[in-house]
């Protein structure tokens, strides 16, 4: 039997990554003034179905970070960031920092989730770049998990 409130809580953490991808995004494409992301992505028609506290904790973590992030990344990847859609490498931050830091979260959602997203928002074929991209970094940054 499926648990109602488990479901509401996967989905609601779906849409905060979703959230989180697109302050990331609006950042690449833009400017990255989070206060301003923060307080704009309340007027987006799915914050009212976000986990609020996962999304502030993954937007806030990202800021902190952002630059560390975008070096280490470059690790992971087959083609060069500046090759990326900003969409792409949206993705890619905000699962990158998940993988690494909220270990909580098994390695499997953390990337089933951001194939999904990029399923939905990405081009056609990314989720494959997003793919092996993300089990490299699973590799490195979660190798007790998958052994």
């Amino acid at each position: 039997m499926v648990n109602i409130y488990s479901m509401k809580k996967i989905n609601s953490r779906r849409k905060s990554r979703e959230l989180v991808m697109k302050s990331i995004y609006r950042g690449i494409m833009n400017t990255f003034d989070y206060a301003g992301i923060k307080k704009d992505i309340q007027d987006d028609p799915d914050y009212c179905r976000c986990d609020e506290e996962f999304y502030n904790s993954f937007i806030d973590g990202i800021k902190e970070s952002y630059q560390e992030i975008i070096e280490d990344l470059n690790n992971f990847m087959d083609k060069k960031k500046e090759e990326l859609n900003p969409i792409e490498l949206s993705i890619l931050v905000v699962a990158y920092y998940e993988l690494k830091t909220r270990v909580d979260i098994p390695f499997k959602v953390s990337i089933n989730e951001a194939l999904e997203i990029t399923k939905n928002f990405g081009g056609q074929e990314s989720f494959k770049f997003v793919n092996g991209s993300l089990d490299k970094v699973a590799k490195k940054y979660r190798a007790l998990e998958i052994n």
